[in-house]
């Protein structure tokens, strides 16, 4: 089958156009049209779940194709049963072809493939545009093989190609990765056989710019991990990247971790409503034989895969950002929106956009169809909700047609005092909090006999010092409630939930969620080590934050001493990049330092920054450190400041081995 070119800027442009969206231009660009991806794809990969394990068998590959049918999965849109890294032995054979691994397969590729085609699902391999895997072992990459692995590849009956950029020959230029990637573009299509053809470029040399006339998606970041950090960097890099996406060729912000463990549900919410609004491939990352009813509920919310899989194929542009507030929407095919309203910060927030600002033409009412709570209101124009810490609220929004049969949007958003915006809600054990809630009717019908409810956990005082009841809520009107909110003197460190919980008529209608406030420890008097202190909190890009020793990346206690240029330090934070340690200072220290760098145990490119915030400012930066510098001091003065966070972020250059190293860092308290 030849590989035929077209236009796919023209075609972007004009549905671009047709949705009456603005975007920022991308260049134009030739796009490979083998007819595949035409909606983002979806599927299955085993890399995040098991890497290379014991348990990546053939097994395994039948039991996911089994429980993509018995689970619901394959009639929600996934078709992909896709194998990563280590399925070959480490050598080709004596004519040169990829020999798989006869104890993970024993009935060999082929074999597996034809089961999973059995099920009516496509299959999937890995490979490497360079001369071998990124898996540590060394198993043979494509470099110089293309034509010869694309011909065995065809001849299994695979579908998806996997192909990632280690130990590539030494490539610096945008050239030399273009040809490495078009000689396998070219392989594949000379097979005769439709091979979905997905670039693992890891974004460093921009694909974006050059991608679409190579093949169907491309990595626009480093490897994703599973955790919150990990989940919003990559989520910011690939937003801006809307003007490059289209049918049949798609900006790829990596797997799926939904289900493996390292984020909360709501965060995994987070993850699943900013993938399928950027119209991202989603690939489950997590070994559905565990998954909990929760992981399943939202790997097969067919509302928010719609938005993804919509035919339209625009990815959704970020409309505002404001103190990490995000709004992005997206046009789809029948002339709704899609609209998602994400909240990155560690304290719920309100946040709002309207109908005119996402594109939707003026109507008297519009239909608020909330994706996740699967409910139905009406509103005037505003498009509003009280947001979770790291959570989103999507919706999809209809003018005109039957929006009075709905009853109206009412939420209510809860206030507590906090250091800055987006800080996370600080009590003391036994001290009494005012929380403000305003309950607000965005709708064009009114809200009758209407009730607001706060309650905290058990042990805790929470008392009404306001009305929390009204008999009609008018279109565009507000309910101010005061509460006091009173935690046990004996209450320990950590986090706590306060429940909101709104009703009224018509329909009995409610609108709940939790507000998350935290009691923290503070730090000890006098000069201390923060490797030793009580953190409030800590999210770190591959692993736990390490006290003391460098990043293991995996599971917390396997670091090793930290090392910078030579000199090893017995205390200090191990992390990796992106991270962030926040500690309560409460108002008692002076200043903070720590002596910065990539640690020596990593070689290769790395690169990232250090920064120390307090209270929202941001009061020390390091600049770009690539690996190989010295070591730098930080200080920073933090007199008065309630809240010190130590973030590490990415350099960019798409490596993830970023082992960044807070040594010996200290504060000075009274």
């Amino acid at each position: 089958m030849s590989v035929r070119l077209r236009l796919a800027a023209i075609g972007v442009a004009a549905a671009t156009a047709a949705a009456g969206l603005t975007l920022v231009c991308a260049p134009a660009a030739v796009a490979l049209d083998n007819g595949l991806a035409r909606t983002p794809q979806m599927g299955f990969n085993n890399w995040n779940a098991t890497h290379c394990s014991g348990d990546f068998s053939e097994a395994m590959v039948k039991g996911i194709a089994d429980l993509f049918v018995s689970s619901g999965l394959r009639n929600a849109g996934y078709q992909y049963v896709n194998l990563d890294d280590c399925w070959a032995l480490p050598a080709r054979d004596a004519d040169g072809n990829l020999v798989p691994d006869p104890v993970r397969f024993p009935d060999g590729i082929k074999a597996a493939a034809d089961y999973v085609h059995s099920k009516g699902l496509k299959f999937g391999l890995y490979s490497s545009a360079g001369t071998k895997t990124c898996n540590t072992a060394g198993f043979p990459g494509g470099l110089g093989h293309e034509k010869q692995d694309a011909a065995l590849w065809a001849s299994w009956g695979v579908d998806y190609l996997k192909y990632d950029n280690c130990n590539n020959a030494g490539s610096t230029t945008t050239q030399q990765y273009i040809d490495r990637y078009s000689a396998m573009r070219d392989a594949l299509a000379a097979t005769g056989r439709p091979i979905l053809y997905s670039l693992c470029e890891w974004g460093v040399n921009d694909p974006w710019t050059w991608g679409s006339a190579v093949g169907n998606s491309w990595r626009t970041t480093g490897d994703i991990s599973d955790k919150y950090s990990s989940m919003l960097s990559i989520f910011k890099k690939n937003v801006v990247l809307a003007p490059y996406a289209g049918p049949g060729h798609w900006n790829d912000p990596d797997m799926l971790e939904v289900g493996n463990g390292g984020m909360t549900d709501t965060e995994y919410r987070s993850h699943f409503s900013l993938w399928s609004i950027m119209a991202a491939p989603l690939l489950i990352g997590s070994d559905i034989r565990k998954a909990t009813p929760a992981t399943m509920s939202i790997l097969t919310n067919s509302d928010v895969i719609d938005v993804d899989q919509d035919p339209l194929g625009v990815q959704g542009t970020e409309l505002s950002n404001a103190n990490g507030l995000h709004v992005i929407s997206k046009p789809l095919a029948n002339g709704d929106r899609a609209v998602a309203l994400f909240n990155e910060n560690s304290t719920a927030a309100t946040i709002s956009t309207t109908a005119a600002a996402v594109g939707l033409p003026k109507a008297f009412g519009y239909q608020l169809d909330d994706l996740w709570s699967h409910k139905t209101t009406e509103t005037a124009g505003k498009i509003s909700a009280t947001v979770p810490a790291h959570g989103t609220a999507m919706f999809r929004v209809h003018g005109g047609g039957q929006w009075w049969s709905n009853p109206p949007a009412v939420h209510t958003s809860a206030d507590l005092p906090v250091p800055y915006p987006g800080a996370p809600a600080l009590v003391q054990p036994g001290v009494t909090t005012t929380v403000t809630t305003v309950t607000s009717n965005d709708g064009v019908l009114p809200g009758l006999f209407g009730s607001v409810k706060l309650t905290g956990p058990a042990g805790w005082t929470v008392k009404a010092s306001s009305p929390t009841f009204y008999p009609v809520l008018p279109s565009g009107h507000d309910l101010t409630a005061r509460w006091s909110v009173t935690s046990p003197p004996d209450a320990p460190a950590g986090n706590y939930p306060l429940h909101v919980s709104t009703t009224y008529e018509p329909g009995k209608s409610t609108m709940d969620y939790d507000l998350v406030v935290s009691i923290a420890t503070p730090i000890p008097s006098g000069t201390t080590q923060l490797g030793d202190d009580p953190w409030l909190s800590a999210d770190n890009g591959y692993g736990p934050v390490e006290r003391n020793t460098s990043n293991g990346e995996s599971k917390a206690g396997d670091g090793h001493p930290i090392t910078l240029g030579g000199v090893t330090y017995a205390k200090g934070l191990g992390t990796n990049a992106p991270s962030t340690v926040t500690y309560y200072l409460g108002g008692r220290c002076s200043t903070v330092s720590s002596t910065v760098g990539l640690d020596d145990e990593k070689t290769g490119a790395g690169s990232v920054s250090f920064e120390i915030w307090a209270d929202g400012k941001k009061i020390a930066d390091s600049g770009l450190i690539k690996r190989g510098a010295p070591a730098q001091t930080l200080t920073a003065v933090t007199t008065g400041a309630s809240l010190l966070r130590l973030i590490v972020t990415d350099g960019g250059d798409g490596n993830t081995n970023d082992h960044a190293d807070w040594a010996t860092p200290q504060t000075t308290c009274a």
